[in-house]
């Protein structure tokens, strides 16, 4: 795989801008043309605008509209940004020091920028509140899961961190709200196939040879309620969550699971109860044992009246309670 080139335009909002590579044998005359057929998506006069405000630009500089097309080279620019609901929570950081940052994430913030979520992210928040531009996440967590995040503050160690999470070294626990019934045997280790069809939302368990395993075991129970601690053996796409509903104790505040619900994406009041407690590994660098673990608590759990009687009422103070 090619390396990206360093690259001549600076960072904005914490983020790297594009690179294009211009493939040779193409028959565009400007690079103008070869934008139009790259990026057929951008609105009408958008990329006039770009070339006329010198928002492309080569490695001599801004590109005009009738700048000629030159396989083989670069060029940079900025993606524009989705218009985003600010995401009213803060993050909390649990550990810093000169290779990791661990932050206790929010529900309903996203780890990395993804589709419509770009500046609301942890990772371009943290870039810009902290100072720290070459942030990088070791791993990440869905959107509406909260929890223990962790970043890699020096480039030349995400490598090392990242490894950890790819290779199953990471022991990592999570904790859950559902309903409690007594008729399932708990604990249990749930193994299935899991697969996820692009442009679908929810996943799906499918018959064949398991690829994903978790031991789900009952914690306390208490007015209808179970409070759940999850052990993800592997790391597929919604697994806790699918494999919670298939036992049928389906977590509180899934809008996938066990059907699919609308929810506006500045609606904040109903927060998937699912946290990632805790992360433990030994570190690649030092070789010293790490335990980070979570301060956040589940709503449905620590207020179980507030979360039955007042759907309309949303997590916006941005504490702990989540």
């Amino acid at each position: 795989m090619r390396r990206a080139l360093p690259s001549p335009l600076p960072r904005r909002h914490g983020l790297e801008p594009a690179e294009l590579r211009l493939p040779a044998g193409g028959d565009w005359a400007t690079v103008l043309d070869y934008l139009h057929d790259r990026l057929p998506w951008a609105p009408s006069g958008r990329l006039e605008q770009m070339l006329d405000d010198g928002e492309v630009v080569d490695r001599d500089g801004p590109l005009g509209r009738l700048a000629p097309y030159r396989p083989g080279t670069s060029i940079w620019f900025h993606r524009d940004l989705p218009d985003e609901a600010p995401v009213p929570f803060e993050i909390d950081v649990l550990h810093r020091d000169d290779d990791l940052l661990v932050v206790d994430k929010p529900h309903f913030l996203a780890t990395i920028p993804r589709g419509r979520h770009v500046l609301q992210t942890a990772l371009v928040r943290l870039r810009t509140e902290l100072d720290l531009p070459a942030l990088s996440p070791a791993h990440r967590l869905d959107r509406i899961t909260a929890g223990v995040v962790m970043f890699v503050v020096r480039p030349e160690l995400r490598g090392a961190y990242q490894s950890l999470f790819e290779h199953r070294q990471v022991r990592k626990v999570y904790e859950a709200v559902a309903p409690y019934d007594p008729r399932v045997e708990l604990p249990v280790e749930r193994a299935t196939r899991i697969v996820k069809e692009r442009g679908v939302f929810a996943a799906a368990e499918v018959p064949g040879e398991p690829n994903s395993s978790t031991r789900i075991e009952l914690v306390e129970q208490r007015d209808g309620l179970g409070r759940y601690r999850l052990l993800p053996l592997t790391g597929r796409t919604h697994q806790l969550r699918l494999h919670m509903c298939a036992i049928g104790l389906p977590i509180l505040g899934d809008p996938l699971y066990p059907v699919v619900r609308d929810q506006a994406v500045d609606d904040w009041s109903r927060p998937l109860q699912l946290l990632a407690r805790t992360l433990e590994f030994t570190d690649p660098v030092s070789g010293r044992p790490r335990r980070f673990e979570s301060r956040r608590s589940l709503r449905a759990w620590t207020d179980p009246a507030g979360w039955a009687e007042d759907p309309g009422v949303a997590t916006a103070t941005g504490l702990p309670i989540s």
